[in-house]
């Protein structure tokens, strides 16, 4: 039960909850960015296995692009009931489900044996991963209040260059070895890295706790005080923005913003899936391919921890959020203009350091107007909608590669949906001010009554 205010505990000061805040993403933080980084790797290091996989199964590019691309299909039809579930059981248990099954299934992808049986792999990998994202953006709406919501959000996206940091050179190594325990050097890479989201969803069980009322390591004081900053918060959106499920499924809003983040993750997730293959095709050997991969994710770090903390700082966070977007388009055109190898992949790592700048600013935004269920609701929506795009980047960079024999003409597709996702951004504006005072500023979070 929540601590009740009957209690007479005395109440914390602003600086006393700015180090319960830090102690909490300590806590919680380290686990569930290390959670991502697995998940992460394991959606796409199917990119490498294509190097020796696509050979062994008889894919083209267009199938090949087709199936990777079913795994966000499968993710897309059940989010939703994935994030009313996790209200449902807890944070702790459902998370735990999630990468379980999806580790497992992960697995059973190095044994498929064609076309039909890869496909099948990959829309029930989505159907078993389906609401780990939006889930732990909904968690952070239970443990972090306003601006620590925008960090530990920033904080979980560096999952993403994380995964291919060290991700990229291990699955090349991988990828260099050969019928290690009978098996060939893809589907070792499968399984090696599938085995972790096993371990880590038997240790969700543990480390995970569902809200603030049942950490045992938050005394009662620190369990008011916090209870009361995210009810208060809470309120103030519901009474802005409203609360309900109905409510974000028929926000206009909601749907803009997951058509945006369709646009992002047709670029994230299609040149992310085959950027080895794009590398490859440069001319380098498998193992190079790896650490090549890498320094895209590297850059990408880097330029999303400065970028989030400067738009984290300013009245303007809308301008970081579309100028990334639009960067990243622009640097998509420059590698389709340019032939050389290694300008080419300069550009490439701008365009991804982009990409992940916009991921980094732009989940702060649904959090702002969104919360109960409308937040469970409204954050699947826009993740599941978005998630199709993972379905439709890999699908059409491998269409049109068939078609040209060339990744030219993917660029400049890909390019141009960046650039419709900037102009929905600049349309739409920062739903969260209030829309009778035109520009005022973003509610700001009540402090506790002092009794």
């Amino acid at each position: 039960m929540n601590p009740r205010h009957d209690l007479e505990l005395p109440p914390l000061t602003d600086e006393e909850g700015e180090k319960i805040l830090r102690r909490v993403m300590r806590r919680l933080l380290p686990f569930i960015f290390l959670c991502y980084v697995v998940s992460y790797l394991d959606r796409t290091n199917i990119g490498f296995a294509a190097l020796g996989m696509n050979q062994d199964l008889g894919l083209t590019a267009t199938l090949f692009g087709w199936a990777a691309g079913l795994f966000f299909l499968g993710y897309f039809l059940f989010e939703i009931p994935s994030n009313l579930l996790m209200q449902r059981f807890g944070a702790r248990i459902w998370i735990a489900r999630i990468m379980i099954t999806w580790g497992l299934i992960s697995m059973a992808t190095a044994f498929v044996t064609g076309p039909i049986s890869f496909s099948i792999a990959r829309f029930m990998l989505g159907l078993a991963e389906a609401g780990f994202t939006p889930g732990v953006y909904l968690y952070f709406t239970y443990w972090f209040p306003g601006k620590w919501r925008a960090k530990a959000t920033a904080t979980f996206l560096l999952g993403i260059p994380a995964a291919s940091i060290f991700g990229s050179p291990l699955s090349g190594w991988l990828m260099t070895l050969h019928d290690v325990a009978g098996l060939r050097s893809w589907q070792l890479l499968l399984v090696m890295e599938a085995l972790p989201a096993v371990l880590l969803g038997i240790a969700c069980l543990f480390v995970l706790v569902d809200t603030p009322s049942k950490a045992r390591w938050l005394s009662a004081r620190e369990k008011q005080w916090l209870s009361d900053q995210l009810a208060n918060e809470q309120r103030t959106i519901a009474a802005t923005h409203g609360n309900t499920l109905r409510g974000a499924l028929t926000n206009y809003r909601v749907f803009v913003l997951a058509a945006i983040n369709f646009c992002c993750i047709v670029g994230s997730v299609g040149i992310g899936i085959w950027m080895p293959q794009i590398i490859k095709s440069l001319g380098v050997s498998s193992g190079t391919v790896g650490m090549i991969a890498a320094l895209p994710y590297i850059l990408g770090a880097l330029v999303m921890t400065v970028w989030s903390r400067l738009a984290n700082r300013s009245a303007r966070r809308m301008l970081y959020v579309v100028s990334a977007l639009a960067f990243a388009a622009c640097s998509l055109v420059a590698a389709a203009l340019i032939d050389h190898a290694q300008l080419k992949i300069v550009c490439l790592s701008l365009a991804v350091a982009s990409i992940l700048a916009f991921q980094a600013t732009f989940w702060a935004i649904p959090s702002s107007f969104l919360t109960g269920r409308a937040a469970a609701g409204g954050l699947a929506l826009i993740v599941s909608i978005g998630n199709l795009g993972g379905f439709a980047g890999p699908f059409t960079i491998g269409l049109i590669k068939d078609a040209t024999q060339s990744f030219t003409g993917p660029f400049y597709a890909v390019a141009g949906i960046l650039l419709v996702g900037t102009c929905l951004m600049l349309i739409l504006g920062d739903p969260a001010k209030r829309q009778n005072k035109g520009d005022a500023p973003p509610v700001a979070v009540p402090k506790p009554a002092r009794s």
